[in-house]
């Protein structure tokens, strides 16, 4: 029953961190416009995602444009919606597979080694989701710091880091965490087994043995 309630929090974990994901893919608060030094404070504040550029006016006004072409954007941009999309379908896979291997679910209750095999892929790629999502908003947040200590970049053209670098972070995090408790449950559970295989051998070769001495002859 622990071990279950164990599968059920990184589950949980697990689903919360891919929500955050898919809130910082689609954000575009990536990095904002910076105010620091002696910048004039503007009426309008920059932001800039992975998918779009935006400007908010003091008035509450806010206007988007679309990046219009893929390959005219700087690398990191290109690579790291790549990393955020891969994240965000392996996270999908990752909840449909967890679901099956889970042990509060009915589904191949016949197989429990097949069972906790399936929970430990689940858990694998939620893993694997939360890594992408770190390097992803890890390499932008690098960019967007090298750009801002660069003394060629003018004080004005300045950004800093958006509210959707640590949504990322802390979605990577959550992510990593909860298929760790998949991982780690389902290990458990592996070892339990093979050490109650290793304590009832001896008492089954005892047993034969008592069972041919007792053994009439022919």
């Amino acid at each position: 029953m622990a071990n279950s309630g164990f599968q059920l929090l990184g589950y949980f974990l697990a689903l919360g961190g891919w929500i955050g994901i898919i809130s910082t893919t689609v954000l575009p608060q990536w990095k904002q416009s910076s105010y620091a030094g002696d910048a004039i404070i503007m009426a309008v504040g920059l932001y800039e995602g992975l998918w779009m550029s935006c400007a908010s006016q003091s008035t509450g006004q806010v206007q988007c444009k679309i990046f219009d072409s893929l390959l005219s954007l700087d690398i990191h941009i290109q690579t790291c919606r790549a990393l955020m999309v891969i994240s965000v379908l392996m996270g999908f896979i990752a909840i449909i597979v967890s679901v099956v291997g889970m042990k509060c679910t009915k589904v191949g209750d016949n197989n429990p080694s097949i069972k906790n095999k399936i929970a430990v892929a689940g858990g694998g790629l939620f893993l694997f989701a939360g890594i992408c999502t770190l390097v992803s908003v890890s390499w932008y947040a690098t960019q967007v710091s090298y750009h801002f200590f660069d003394p060629n970049t003018p004080v004005n053209a300045r950004y800093e880091f958006g509210s959707a670098l640590f949504v990322g972070w802390a979605a990577a995090c959550l992510t990593m965490l909860g298929g760790s408790f998949l991982c780690c449950s389902c290990a458990n559970e592996e070892r339990r087994g093979q050490q109650y295989y290793r304590q009832s051998q001896p008492s089954t070769d005892r047993e034969a043995e008592l069972l041919s001495e007792t053994s009439f002859p022919d």
